[in-house]
């Protein structure tokens, strides 16, 4: 029997040292706290989270486990360097010890942000790129309220730059949280339309991260495992938000996704859909939703086996297929599941225009997502998956 000669690589996978999922985690989480040196927390969360009152019931959680807490709830959609720079400025001013994040990408990202600032100074501009950061970041703990981003597990953050309108890609172990909380009690009755924009952006860190070429047995075995119970339980959850299970499925196949693609990389679907954020606010979930079909088409001549297992990964029968066929199989099977939870089928809709593709590919190429891409692509190509998308 023969081995596969990346057996022999070093890898150094990177994970939060303590992980809570499932429901009633966030119960799990106050015992913890109640163990702990901490004294006064940040919490980092958005509007929608403190109308909703999940905010409020997270705060009295912190304050029975006997922590002061202060809340910082200005983060935007896509958080901005002001988010980071006046979550700072409360940080500082209340002398937090511990900072909690409550909701979905947004908060969890400015939230290790001001974690990085706050331990090594500066400014967040200065830490695009990949391990930046000389000191770890202020103890994070992330409480993830939807199935999408999994930031609460990766060594990743995006931050606006709007001087620029570009998105910052920081790719920094230093931000990595303390604890994770994925409780899909905390998930239910959400809209449909952010479940289905969450979702979809699990799916697509999930069939990034396999076809990626940093991408190994290891984060193969999590990406496909995500593909399954995403590809299951999103329908689901979009039909009936209060459906527990399906819920659980999310949360689970969002958590093993991030940690497939914040140890093996992502592709040029992020760094594309980057580009639509940065330009028009786009939510992340939705441009990812949308570009995907597109860039993984572009890809097929570099991993049309690897396509192949996504669609049977996604529950098409492949017997029989040729790798192409499959390939095409699994696009059409992802532009089938966008279509039944209700995702736009063009950048058109999503405010893009076609003027701004030649900027938005000369920034896509510059992303540091775009070097993961299992098949190298030239501006000319980046323009045309832009027109494609249209």
């Amino acid at each position: 029997m023969g081995y596969n000669r990346k057996m022999l690589q070093n890898r150094t996978i990177f994970l939060p040292p303590v992980s809570m999922i499932g429901p009633g985690a966030l119960n799990d989480l106050k015992a913890e706290l109640e163990g702990s040196s901490y004294e006064k927390a940040l919490l980092v969360t958005d509007k929608v989270l403190v109308e909703l009152g999940v905010a409020k019931k997270v705060k009295d959680m912190i304050d029975a486990a006997g922590l002061q807490c202060v809340v910082f709830d200005e983060v935007k959609p896509n958080p901005t360097t002001k988010n980071v720079n006046d979550g700072l400025v409360v940080l500082k001013e209340n002398n937090c010890d511990v900072i909690i994040t409550l909701g979905g990408g947004s908060p969890q990202d400015c939230g290790k942000a001001v974690g990085i600032l706050a331990t090594n100074g500066g400014d967040i501009k200065n830490y695009e790129g990949v391990h930046l950061s000389k000191k770890k970041a202020l103890p994070i703990i992330a409480i993830n309220t939807t199935a999408g981003t999994a930031s609460e597990v990766t060594i990743n953050y995006v931050i606006t730059d709007e001087e620029r309108q570009v998105k910052m890609v920081m790719v920094d172990k230093n931000c990595l949280v303390s604890i994770a909380v994925n409780d899909p009690e905390l998930m239910l009755g959400k809209p449909a339309a952010l479940t289905a924009a969450t979702g979809m952006d699990a799916l697509t860190h999930a069939i990034e991260a396999y076809v990626t070429a940093g991408a190994y047995r290891w984060t193969d075995v999590l990406a496909l495992e995500s593909i399954k119970l995403i590809a299951e339980g999103l329908p689901k959850a979009v039909k009936d938000g209060s459906d527990l299970e399906a819920r659980s499925m999310m949360a689970w196949g969002q958590f093993v996704a991030g940690q497939s693609f914040s140890n093996a990389g992502l592709g040029f679907v992020h760094s594309m859909a980057h580009q639509l954020g940065g330009m028009y606010n786009t939510p992340h979930g939705v441009a990812n939703a949308v570009l995907l079909p597109h860039v993984e088409r572009y890809n097929i001549p570099e991993c049309a086996a690897k396509l192949k297992n996504v669609a049977e990964a996604m529950g098409v029968d492949v017997a029989g297929m040729s790798d192409e066929e499959g390939a095409n199989a699994a696009i059409a099977a992802i532009e089938a599941l966008s279509k039944e939870v209700g995702i736009p089928s063009g950048i058109e809709a999503l405010g893009a225009k076609k003027e701004d593709f030649d900027l938005m590919a000369t920034n896509a190429l510059a992303d540091i997502c775009a070097g993961g891409n299992p098949r190298e692509v030239s501006h000319a190509d980046a323009v045309a998956i832009y027109e494609a998308a249209f």
